[in-house]
């Protein structure tokens, strides 16, 4: 007779799994609370105890590290030295193995689990048992997930084996399972010991999301995995989508840095993304006013482009978006309004995204990756935005409006991609200049941007701000030309001297962060 061990925490289906064996003539075997449900269910059942000769013991952490378990799981039956071992030993082979693992994940990110409650949910028999079917493969059918148990059933019943490729690919499954299941209890042991973010190896686990069409261009294949683990403040892992197309690899990359720059807002603020970049960004009395002049700022590059508001979308912004016939690939926000999400859901391929806490940061310790070529390299996020003091460099300093300006326009250009440079007035951007190989090239994109868009008025008593220090005093003098009064930028150049002599002929206000944003 065949024989299949099944000892699992989730058991779903596990009842009609058992039962159907047992028709097709397996000897079922199990433990504890497996075991109580098929015998309830009345599924003829043996208990491992019978099996082992020795009783579960230890509050249950002792149940089926026995070589008459582990022997019925590795014995490969093309050797016959294993086969007549067996015979002499009295150990019976297991043909199915079905487990799955207690909660670990789920546990650790409960809240209030205590320390012990999480290490007892760290499995350590039924690792073991689908490490050693697995490996076994060839002659052991090992189940970790119960969406499987149909096709099992099914080859069984068609030819009474399951096929060789069938049984490659749960072995597949149940290395990838154990290895995230390992991956997650290494993490939280790390936390758990002080140890600090970058040990000697780095194992990380991710969980798939969705599959897409594909990445940034249509010849690339890509999927969108999720961060194990406590989803608090992470890209899209509390998002809802409630109307439109699934999001394809751009979309999500291009909303995720929208969303980083609305974090850094408490009142209410409107950004406007394209490729990455913010295009527009402005905070007002309400959200209304926040989108229109975040709109305002390039509404020729907003098209085709993410906003992401940190109030929910009223009536008014929606009709706006339909009165100036705005091409939109996401709006996310807290919420929509009623009458806001009727105007807006007659646009089928307008993505509108719900996420309720849209100011929560991710928490410090999260790492941020890049893969380069041959590995990744690992930071943690850039979670700071400014010194506790700043250095007042000018002869003259920023007037309170000035100040006030110079904070919002730091803050954008913490999220412009490097070397980048910001203007702007009023709580709003008035040029945006991103991602160029030189700085002064990125202020004078950003002076055009704002003339083209806004008028070389708008420039007027405007502030700039640099996401790095200036090498030379050339953006100095593009500022001054262009009517800009204040700059907040790092400092630390060998030349420095040079700008804020620059600044204080000018009468222009100089701010000394201490502190860089680079974003590549």
């Amino acid at each position: 007779m065949k024989r299949a061990l099944l000892s699992v925490y989730d058991k779903t289906g596990v009842v009609d799994f058992a039962a159907r064996l047992a028709e097709l003539g397996f000897e079922i075997v199990s433990t504890g609370g497996t075991q109580a449900a098929l015998a309830e269910a009345g599924v003829p059942v043996t208990g491992v105890s019978d099996i082992t000769g020795f009783p579960e013991c230890l509050d249950g952490r002792l149940k089926t590290l026995h070589p008459m378990i582990h022997g019925g799981l590795l014995a490969q039956r093309s050797v016959p030295e294993h086969v007549s071992r067996m015979e002499e030993l009295g150990i019976g082979l297991i043909d199915i193995l079905a487990v799955n693992l207690y909660p670990f994940k789920e546990t650790a990110a409960a809240p209030g689990a205590t320390h012990e409650q999480i290490i007892e949910k760290i499995d350590i028999g039924g690792p073991a048992m689908l490490r050693a079917a697995a490996k076994n493969y060839a002659d052991v059918a090992a189940v970790v997930d119960p969406a499987d148990y149909a096709a099992v059933l099914a080859e069984l019943g068609a030819g009474g084996e399951v096929s060789l490729a069938t049984k490659t690919r749960l072995a597949a499954k149940v290395f990838m399972h154990t290895a995230d299941y390992d991956a997650s209890v290494a993490a939280y042991m790390k936390k758990a010991a002080g140890i600090g973010l970058f040990p000697e190896t780095l194992t990380l686990t991710f969980e798939k999301a969705q599959d897409m069409r594909y990445g940034e261009n249509p010849h690339q294949k890509a999927a969108f995995y999720r961060e194990a683990g406590p989803k608090l403040g992470g890209m899209l892992t509390e998002i809802v989508q409630l109307h439109g197309k699934e999001l394809s690899f751009n979309n999500i990359n291009d909303t995720h840095g929208a969303l980083e720059l609305v974090k850094e807002f408490a009142e209410p603020c409107v950004v406007a993304c394209k490729h990455s970049n913010p295009c527009g960004a402005a905070c007002g009395a309400d959200v209304y006013e926040a989108w229109r002049k975040a709109y305002s700022c390039d509404p020729v590059s907003i098209y085709g482009g993410i906003v992401v508001a940190n109030r929910p979308i009223d009536a008014r912004i929606a009709e706006d978006i339909g009165r100036n016939k705005v091409f939109l690939e996401i709006i996310l926000a807290p919420d929509f309004e009623p009458e806001a999400f009727e105007i807006l859901s007659k646009k089928k391929s307008l993505r509108l995204l719900k996420l309720d806490n849209i100011g929560r940061k991710q928490p410090d310790g999260s790492l941020d990756i890049k893969k380069v070529s041959g590995g990744v390299i690992v930071q943690d996020v850039d979670n700071a935005l400014l010194p506790e003091e700043l250095r007042y460099v000018t002869d003259r300093r920023p007037t309170e409006r000035e100040t006030e300006d110079l904070v919002f326009t730091w803050k954008v250009v913490k999220y412009v991609k490097s070397n980048g440079i910001a203007i702007g007035k009023d709580r709003r951007t008035i040029g945006i200049g991103p991602g160029q190989v030189n700085r002064i090239w990125a202020a004078e994109q950003a002076v055009d941007h704002g003339t083209k868009a806004l008028g070389a008025d708008a420039l007027k008593g405007a502030v700039l701000a640099s996401d790095a220090y200036f090498p030379f005093e050339d953006c100095v003098e593009a500022a001054a030309a262009a009517g800009i009064t204040a700059i907040i930028q790092p400092g630390g150049s060998v030349r420095d001297a040079e700008s804020i002599e620059a600044c204080n002929r000018h009468g222009i206000a100089m701010v000394f962060t201490g502190m860089r944003h680079f974003r590549h």
